[in-house]
């Protein structure tokens, strides 16, 4: 469980023993131990192997002395579980070294979501030191909406039109279709490179891409689907940071969930594209993923929403999208014949086709999303008050 989520417990509250329970029995996290005084747990708060410490606690004011104790021996991030009503012990806890609050009863299913946007947070803050490169994250709620189309056409003008030392990550990882796209038969994928022995580092992730005609870096998904399990959040992140370091631009191509991958890059995105088309299945989706972006408390500001096939007559207007996603529209990229030929032959349209409707929408949003001013990265999260 070298990846697994390790967390240690702390403190008593109404229903923490049970929570406590089933926390033990969840995937993907590992409970190290549990100790009702902090003082009594030292040695295991201060070792450095904990992702996060959850801390109950009955009180209906902000606990400061506990909290106190916890950071004499650790800084990773602290989740807050409750029993009880408190509007004051909310709002202490804002402006407390607090990552999370969870008001008991809760499902465990609720109190894991805190978690695992406890110890993402944390992740991100300890990273942000470093970060060069600016991650632009190719979403889509809903197969077959041209998702990997945008992605490679979007990296390949980055790389030939804008000049950015690009990187495309095919993390749609049981079923990435980037390569083909590209007309690329990689040697090394993805899983090679995070099954390989050692930390990633510049000299590894370039010896593991594969090398675009246009100048774009390709790290292509896994050959077979099972081997997508052993792309771990751990591993991804740490991939990530070390691409910032390299390129200009990473263009991360994904798979239609919001899975462990897709959270870690998540926390690392500084644009997220959200597609969505004139159908009523399609934006059903892009309206429940917008209402999950803001449980996980993601900036609206770096959500663009980008309608593909804008130009489709089929009964459905932009105005109807925008006002269904309250949200304006950032890009349009039309239907154009060039985009299935372009795609059978393995070439990007941007490149191929420079001259049709749809490389000119690309080669807008490839400017667009370098903006002259960066926005400042990271966010606070917000108390869950995930209740049962």
């Amino acid at each position: 469980m070298s990846d697994a989520i390790r967390i240690y417990l702390t403190g008593s509250c109404e229903g923490f023993d049970k929570l406590r329970d089933a926390l033990a029995q969840q995937p993907g996290l590992e409970v190290v131990g549990y100790s009702e005084q902090a003082g009594a747990a030292a040695s295991a708060l201060a070792g450095g192997h904990l992702d996060c410490v959850v801390h109950g606690t009955g009180s209906p004011t902000l606990p400061a002395h506990e909290l106190t104790a916890i950071r004499e021996y650790t800084r990773v991030p602290l989740l807050l579980v409750a029993s009880g009503e408190s509007s004051e012990l909310l709002e202490d806890a804002l402006g407390a070294d607090v990552a999370d609050v969870v008001l008991l009863p809760a499902l465990a299913e609720n109190v894991v979501f805190a978690i695992r946007k406890a110890t993402h947070s944390g992740r991100r803050t300890a990273a942000a030191g470093n970060r060069e490169g600016r991650i632009l994250t190719v979403f889509s709620p809903k197969g077959g909406t041209g998702k990997t189309v945008i992605a490679t056409n979007l990296a390949a003008a980055l790389a030939k039109r804008e000049g950015k030392r690009t990187l495309l990550l095919d993390l749609d990882l049981q079923f990435g279709d980037a390569a083909i796209m590209l007309g690329i038969e990689p040697d090394k994928t993805i899983f090679d490179l995070v099954s390989a022995p050692g930390e990633p580092d510049p000299d590894r992730l370039a010896a593991y891409t594969t090398k675009h005609p246009c100048g774009l870096d390709l790290l292509p998904a896994p050959l077979r689907p099972e081997a997508a399990e052993l792309v771990t959040e751990a591993k991804l992140g740490r991939l990530i940071e070390v691409a910032r370091l390299c390129y200009d631009a990473i263009v991360v191509d994904t798979s239609p969930f919001f899975h462990g991958p897709m959270l870690a890059t998540l926390d690392r995105t500084d644009e997220l594209l959200l597609l969505c088309s004139l159908d009523v299945p399609t934006l059903k989706n892009v309206r429940l993923a917008l209402g999950t972006l803001d449980m996980l408390s993601f900036p609206t500001a770096r959500v663009k929403i980008v309608l593909n096939r804008a130009n489709s007559k089929v009964g459905m207007k932009q105005r109807e999208v925008e006002a269904a996603l309250e949200q304006k529209i950032a890009y349009e990229v039309p239907s154009d014949r060039a985009v299935p030929l372009t795609v059978n032959k393995g070439a990007p349209a941007v490149l191929a086709e420079a001259g049709s409707d749809f490389a000119k929408a690309i080669n807008t949003m490839a400017k667009g999303v370098f903006p002259t001013e960066q926005p400042k990265r990271g966010w606070k999260l917000r108390p869950s008050l995930a209740r049962a």
